[in-house]
């Protein structure tokens, strides 16, 4: 064959190619692909270039192009390639095999797309491969052992971070000689780290946190001298640092070993390593003292050390912030939740004028704030909260002007709050509560535009509230002035803060009448002023608060009649108008139809209402509505009963004819081939007639019943949809459509739907599920009719708890969608034989795109109804904010919290600003027992245990808090969540493993 013929068929063969590879791509922004036509040569195409004297493909650069579809094997065709480069499009499907034979291919960059699968074990017959970027795919699988063989010696970069990928990391990439870049990060490796990473000599970057590692370092690491980069964060990683980890790594740069359980003392040798920027080992089990020289570290940016046990709570715990003050470039220092005392140094004046966020809260740190702390003029979060502070806040504090967040909470302040708090125009988060603050509050506070959480609860604030400062918060999200001594009349201004969720002013000295303003809130959830001595009615506009959950009006000098609006709140769970002056006739509907959730003692001059609360008849009440009553009937038999009557009759002849001459009762397959066919008569046979025996439960949406279907070997759950119920066949739709997209073992599995008619010709639907022989967690913290040994140990907590924490985290990062429960409480949580946790009940879920869920911070409300359960339902939801994965996270930490201490969030203890929340936070450390569910307690105190298994409790009962933090930026992520759960797993059993 000539030269000219084979280069012209190697020219057909890369045009045919590159033709069937357009084939299978969607071009999702109009116009990146029209060069690819005939008209033009395919060397001129876009993202193509060719070799100069053949004319042959060498480089294929399609990144960033808004391309979807797959790629097509015809790929492998292009014999030439050198470079191919799809990355940051949305790209599906496999990887080809085919790309195995591009025996020059040197740089494959796929990276940033949805692409599934194993990964090609054919990649390693590229011998000129150096560079291999697959991150960020839902890619699955093992790693291939063969990608340290041999054919891979020129790889110099091997990144494949962010996938599904499982197993353990190959012993195999020791091979890989030439490799200084190593990224494994963000999956669900296992295993040890293999001793032999230790022989690839010119490793800079070890990348290979957010996986399921244990075991220790390997020593062979610490000969890698070259090292740059060292992330083994967020994994089960143990025991400790080398003592001469300083001296192994002398150009080591960033260090990142948070989020494990290491124990022991930080190293003093770290101290040497003179170029270290960042130095992260937060969230380990640390102890001892904090090096005093780390201001040797001059380069140091980042100095996280929280979530540790440093320090003994005594002077000298603080001495290493002095010698930080070299430290020029230090942006953030965290030394947050440890055991650091003693007084806080006037040093840490002197730190870094970078300084951007400074963490001290959760220690047993005295003294006071020096005044020179303004000097620190970049710092935008200040959080010295829960310690032993006292004196005054220093009026440099106004120097602070880039200020967003300032927390001094609960400590022992006192004086004045100065003035010059008001030049903090970037302030958001202001948090005074729990001490001793006097006097006013600053009108200069106005200024401060951005606010949208004053906590000043808990002090000795008093005097009157100027209308001009609250006129000027509109972006006010929380306002708490609780337990002062304010007085005067409340500002009517308050209804300038649209975005109000919760107002706490109860159990100050308030006069006057209660704003109407308040009625214009419409997000408003929680309104406390109780203790007050607010006179007047309550507004009628309270009925326009259809979010409220929780009010509080008892305790003043209220009169007239309860607003008969109140009743039709939907939300409204619990108020409380005890103790007033009021009149006239109780609701009976909505909240008032509950005993529970209402107190209306101590108003001597109330009629009426439900039966349970014996109050006396509202005498000409009774008798005004039995005229009515009458009357209404009167007109409803003759002007509606009749033409009602008529549409009846016509209505049974059509449903007779329909049964007998109308459709034939076959089920309408709503799920893909390979599923499960059953029918209403199948369902019917297989739950004894829907019997009411067979119930497991019921909900809003309809009801579930045990069932036994003839081509299925274990008991099913048949989910019968109540149609009546509007929302029923949206749910029925939403839950199809989420569960037929997952599959997880912590997920409840869908077996088949029907959606047919039944034998009177009215529609029928129902989801077919796989039955749960230990029925709902709910059932094993509440139900009464289980006895003390059925109750769940601590260990059960846990394993139930990491079930559920890996089913959020597989819904929100791992099922190739975002999906968003919206409704995870104890109810929708089941247990199989094993006690195996499975989530259940998706017909609240929100299915997000890949581009919707990139784009969540746009995304508009679009109901007014709120999705989910009181108690569970994350607060921002109340304020129209759209559906995201921190509202799930907020509802687990409920749900974690009612696991621990047996009470729901709803339980009657929780009203004047105590929440399941703060019930348990308050409690931490030392006054957990106080709060564990009474059974739990039980089973510890009968077992010889000691400190250690309290720390689990501790550290548990921490998840749960973190997690339900009102603002969803602060809360706990749900693979940090996994991370700390495992860890008190292992000490939990660990410790069991050594008791007598």
């Amino acid at each position: 064959m000539s030269f000219n013929l084979a280069l012209a068929l190697g020219n057909e063969t890369d045009r045919l190619a590159l033709l069937a590879l357009k084939d299978q791509l969607v071009d999702g922004s109009p116009g990146a692909l029209i060069s690819w036509n005939a008209s033009l040569h395919f060397c001129e195409w876009q993202g193509v270039r060719c070799g100069r004297q053949q004319q042959r493909v060498i480089s294929l650069k399609l990144n960033s192009m808004k391309l979807g579809g797959s790629i097509s094997p015809s790929i492998g065709n292009l014999s030439l390639l050198r470079e191919a480069n799809l990355s940051d499009n949305s790209l599906q499907g496999q990887i080809p095999r085919e790309f195995g034979q591009l025996r020059r291919l040197r740089f494959l960059n796929l990276s940033y797309n949805n692409l599934q699968g194993n990964l090609p074990m054919e990649l390693t017959n590229c011998s000129n491969l150096q560079l291999i970027n697959l991150n960020h795919n839902s890619l699955s699988g093992k790693i291939p052992f063969s990608f340290g063989d041999d054919n891979m010696k020129n790889l110099t970069r091997l990144s494949l971070a962010n996938n599904n990928l499982i197993g353990g990391i190959p012993p195999s990439l020791g091979n890989l000689s030439s490799l200084d870049y190593l990224q494994l990060a963000g999956n669900h490796l296992e295993g040890a780290i293999p001793n032999t990473l230790g022989r690839i000599s010119n490793l800079k970057i070890l990348v290979i946190g957010q996986n399921n590692l244990s075991g220790t370092i390997p020593s062979s690491i610490y000969n890698l001298s070259s090292m740059t980069y060292i992330d083994m964060g967020t994994n089960k990683l143990s025991g400790g640092l080398a003592p001469e980890i300083g001296f192994a790594f002398p150009k080591l740069e960033i260090l990142y070993i948070g989020d494990n359980q290491f124990t022991g003392t930080i190293p003093k040798s770290v101290t040497n390593i003179s170029g270290l920027q960042q130095f992260d080992i937060q969230t380990n089990g640390f102890s001892g003292s904090v090096p005093d020289n780390m201001g040797n570290l001059q380069n140091l940016e980042l100095f996280t050390i929280d979530y540790n046990h440093l320090g003994i709570g005594n002077a000298g715990d603080l001495d290493f912030l002095s010698s930080l003050i070299n430290c020029s470039q230090l942006t953030l220092l965290a030394i947050h939740e440890n055991r650091l005392g003693g007084v806080l140094p006037d040093s840490v004046a002197n730190l870094s004028t970078q300084l951007d966020l400074l963490y001290m809260g959760g220690n047993r740190i005295s003294g006071t704030i020096p005044e020179g702390i303004g000097n620190l003029v970049k710092l935008t979060q200040f959080h010295i909260g829960i310690n032993l502070f006292t004196g005054n806040i220093p009026t440099s504090i106004g120097k602070l002007q880039n200020l967003g967040r300032f927390d001094l909470s609960v400590n022992r302040f006192s004086g004045e709050i100065p003035s010059s708090i008001g030049n903090l125009s970037q302030l958001s988060y202001l948090y005074l509560n729990d001490n001793n603050f006097e006097g006013g509050i600053p009108l200069t506070l106005r200024k401060c535009k951005r606010m949208q959480i004053m906590d000043l609860s808990q002090n000795k604030l008093g005097g009157s509230i100027p209308d001009q400062l609250i006129a000027g918060f509109e972006s006010l999200i929380t306002l708490n002035m609780s337990h002062n001594a304010f007085t005067g009349v409340f500002p009517a201004d308050i209804g300038n803060s649209k975005n109000l969720v919760e107002l706490r002013v109860d159990n100050n000295n308030f006069i006057g009448e209660i704003p109407k303003r308040l009625g214009e809130i419409s997000g408003l959830r929680i309104l406390h002023m109780q203790g007050n001595d607010f006179q007047g009615s309550i507004p009628l506009s309270f009925g326009f608060l259809r979010g409220l959950e929780n009010l509080d009006l008892s305790g003043n000098n209220l009169s007239g009649t309860i607003p008969v609006d109140l009743q039709n709140l939907p939300f409204l769970v619990s108020l409380n108008l005890s103790f007033n002056q009021l009149e006239g006739e109780v609701p009976q509907k909505g909240v008032f139809n509950n005993t529970s959730e209402f107190s209306i003692v101590g108003n001597k001059e109330l009629c009426g209402g439900i039966p349970e609360i014996k109050l006396p008849k509202c005498i000409n009440q009774a008798a005004k509505k039995k005229g009515k009553v009458l009357s209404t009937k009167v007109i409803f038999i003759f002007t509606i009963g009749i033409p009602l009557a008529s549409i009846l009759v016509v209505l049974l002849v059509f449903l007779r004819w329909r049964k007998c001459f109308g459709r034939e009762n076959i089920p309408v397959p709503l799920l893909p081939v390979g599923y499960l066919r059953v029918s209403y008569k199948e369902l019917l046979q297989a739950t004894n007639g829907f019997a009411s025996s067979n119930c497991i439960g019921s909900g809003s949406f309809g009801s579930v019943y045990k069932g036994i279907l003839h081509q299925h070997k274990n008991p099913v759950a048949v989910k019968v949809l109540n149609l009546q119920n509007l929302g029923a066949v949206k749910s029925f739709t939403v839950e199809c459509e989420a569960l037929r997209k997952i599959r997880h073992r912590n997920l409840v599995k869908l077996i088949t739907s029907c959606s047919s008619i039944d034998f009177q010709g009215i529609d029928f639907k129902a989801l077919v599920l796989e039955f749960m022989p230990n029925g709902s967690l709910d059932s094993w913290l509440h139900d009464q009719q289980y006895d003390h040994s059925r109750h769940l140990s601590f260990g059960q907590m846990l394993d139930i708890a990491i079930d559920v924490a890996n089913a959020l985290d597989y819904l929100h990062h791992h099922c190739g969608m975002l999906i968003v429960h919206r409704d995870l409480k104890p109810t929708n949580v089941l247990l199989d034989d094993d006690m195996v946790a499975h989530v259940s009940d998706f017909g609240m879920a929100k299915l997000l795109s890949g581009a919707a869920s990139n784009n969540r911070g746009s995304e508009q409300a679009t109901s007014s109804v709120i999705k989910g359960t009181i108690g569970y339902l994350a607060p921002e939801y109340g304020m129209g904010c759209p559906t995201s994965p921190q509202g799930d996270i907020y509802s687990y930490g409920i749900l974690l919290l009612e696991m621990i201490s047996g009470k729901r969030p709803t339980y009657d203890l929780f009203h004047d600003g105590l929440s399941l929340h703060n019930f348990c936070k308050m409690a931490l450390p030392e006054q957990l027992e106080e709060i564990l569910d009474v059974r739990l307690l039980q089973q510890i105190n009968e077992t010889n245990i000691d400190g250690e298994i309290w720390e689990c409790l501790v550290s548990f009962t921490r998840v749960g808090v973190a997690c339900s933090i009102d603002a969803p930026v602060e809360r706990m992520k749900i693979e940090d969540a996994i991370t700390e759960l495992h860890a008190i797993k292992a000490r939990f059993h660990a410790q069991k493993q050594v008791v007598p």
